[in-house]
């Protein structure tokens, strides 16, 4: 997502390694020392720990023991199977781990040239909009001369140890891994965008048309090098990590390592032959306790559906013009939400439940001008997991809301689609809070019309009126037997806003509003009403209004008249107007 890389704490690799080789020391960290402090914040709870170097643990240590593979990777003595499940999703794409392993080639133990090993090592992870480089030592925890941790099959493979104390120092210490999300690794290995997936709430066990949509998005996913992760949810303490019948292991985080169509039958039959198994493969980073049902380790997706509950599909935003994939355009922001007295500069409006003040939240506008367009919004919000004095905190629980509007206080944008209001779910407490939205999207901060220098010269707005065309009757087009296809147009002091047409009605429900900041308060606001055709449109009708400030928001239900010299003719039809002026900018 994103090519620039920062060097994590103002730590360069390089440079370190280089000031290492020179003075012929070992790199020792001092960011993340070899102490119980980067091990745990609430005390040690295993015993007396030994920190050791590879070498001191085999002789002939590698990161990588014949390749990568998901089956490099064992959890320890951590409760982090969620990061265990995403090493091994990250094991199976190569183009995904070279991000996070980089420079493999040149970190990897040189028999041939011993001098050149410095103890020191990186590893790459997507964090909160930019990839971060993280610089640690090779000394590993260990009691009784075993990894405490992540560990291979082959007691000379240490890149999974490695990744896993680079990931560790990030979040403050190794404790700090113990419970977590799939798919905040997930995300922290690619840059991409996840989603949950409820299979339970979308009852994938009993509907086979939404099992089935389900699977191509699923296979979709995978076939374009996305990371997916599956779990069964559990419900009380002592079903964590309960055995089921079958072998799976509910509340345990694993990892979908394949996913395929396979056709039944050999040869020329299984060509010809429409029956297909969708087949579904995935990883215990426990390395043991398999589905003891059909196909062994791969899984039936029907079978899968009937026995996990949540899914996660990380997928990778695919941007690029040369792609024959469906590219996106992407827009990152960043903000927090801030507490502040004044209304105006308040920024922490709390949830929906919150009436008075929900509007404060940060909001965020985009739009959306094709039927077939879609949008993807990721909402992160950054971290707070461990650190040695304070321990280990919980994020806020946050969300945003999305509202399809047609008009917005934006002053120079007055038609839009949507607008994203994000929301810190706690009110109590909340004073800054930072988050990252990815999306196309540009945010809108002011509450009134700005004070420029040509204020002065052109004059300020005085009013703030809102228009709300609520609804037509008895319209009547050329055919008088016929229904319409129509539109309304709101104009006031040169700005314009315009409905969608309503098609095949002469009774038209608009329900369109437009905010307008007035200048001259005595301008009249014309309404126009148009019949959509192909060639040219044609004038149905029109409403002339003046509206005073802090007059009722009443609802006027007034006749259509003509334009121009004629415009005290009636015409056939009746509009439905909501108007409400203020002399306060800010009460619309």
């Amino acid at each position: 997502m994103f090519t620039s890389v920062k060097a994590f704490e103002g730590q360069q690799y390089s440079t370190l390694k280089r000031q290492c080789l020179q003075s012929g020391l070992l790199f020792e960290d001092p960011r993340f020392p070899a102490t119980d402090d980067s091990l745990f914040y609430q005390g040690n709870r295993i015993g007396r720990v030994v920190w050791k170097r590879p070498r001191e643990l085999c002789e002939d240590p590698h990161l990588f023991v014949d390749g990568i593979s998901a089956h490099d990777l064992h959890q320890g003595q951590l409760g982090n199977c969620w990061f265990v499940a995403a090493c091994s999703s990250l094991a199976s794409r190569e183009s995904l781990w070279q991000k996070v392993i980089p420079d493999w080639k040149e970190q990897e133990w040189d028999t041939e040239k011993p001098d050149s090993y410095a103890g020191i090592f990186h590893f790459r992870f997507w964090r909160f909009g930019e990839w971060m480089d993280v610089v640690i030592d090779d000394r590993l925890p260990t009691v009784d001369n075993q990894l405490v941790y992540c560990h291979s099959n082959d007691s000379n493979e240490f890149w999974s140890a490695l990744v896993e104390k680079a990931y560790a120092k990030v979040y403050g210490c190794y404790e700090a891994l113990d419970g977590g999300n799939t798919a905040d690794a997930l995300v922290d290995f690619t840059g991409g965008v996840s989603e949950p997936v409820d299979l339970l709430e979308g009852q994938m066990a009993t509907d086979e048309v939404a099992r089935n949509q389900l699977f191509e998005r699923v296979l979709k996913v995978h076939n374009r090098d996305g990371l997916i992760s599956c779990s069964i949810r559990a419900t009380t303490v002592e079903d964590m990590e309960a055995r089921l019948d079958c072998g799976l292991v509910k509340g345990h985080a694993y990892a979908v390592t394949d996913v395929r169509k396979v056709r039944l039958g050999h040869g020329l039959l299984a060509f010809f032959k429409s029956e297909k198994l969708h087949m579904i493969r995935m990883r215990n980073p426990w390395g043991e306790k398999e589905w003891s049902g059909p196909w062994s380790d791969r899984m039936n997706f029907d079978d899968f559906c009937q026995y996990f509950t949540d899914l996660i599909l990380c997928r990778l935003i695919n941007t690029s013009y040369l792609s024959i994939h469906k590219t996106w355009e992407e827009e990152v922001m960043r903000g927090t939400w801030t507490h502040r007295q004044d209304p105006l500069r308040n920024r922490s409006g709390g949830c929906i439940n919150h009436k008075t003040t929900f509007l404060q939240n940060p909001q965020y506008v985009f739009d959306v001008k094709k039927v077939e367009d879609e949008v993807l919004i990721c909402l992160q919000q950054k971290e707070k997991r461990a650190t040695p004095k304070e321990g280990k905190g919980e994020n806020l629980a946050i969300g945003f809301d999305i509202h399809r509007v047609k008009t917005l206080k934006a002053f120079s944008e007055t038609e839009t689609e949507s607008v994203v209001l994000l929301e810190p779910k706690l009110v109590t407490g909340c004073k800054t809070k930072g988050f990252i939205l990815s999306s196309l999207c540009r945010e809108l901060t002011l509450d009134e019309p700005p004070q420029t220098c040509w204020t002065g010269m052109c004059g300020y707005p005085q009013l703030v009126t809102q228009v709300h065309v609520v609804s037509a009757e008895g319209l009547q087009g050329q055919d008088t037997n016929g229904a319409v296809d129509s539109y309304v147009i709101i104009t006031c002091e040169g700005e314009r806003v315009r409905s969608p047409v309503q098609k095949d009605t002469r009774c038209p429900n608009f329900d369109i509003k437009g905010v307008f900041y007035r200048k001259k308060p005595k301008e009249a606001i014309h309404i126009e009403i148009y019949n959509k055709n192909m060639i040219m449109d044609t004038f149905l009708g029109q409403v002339v209004l003046f509206s005073e400030p802090n007059e009722r928001q009443e609802q006027h239900t007034l006749h259509l008249r003509d334009k121009g010299s004629r415009q005290d003719n009636d015409i056939p039809g009746m509009l439905t107007v909501r108007l409400f002026t203020s002399t306060t900018l800010t009460n619309i």
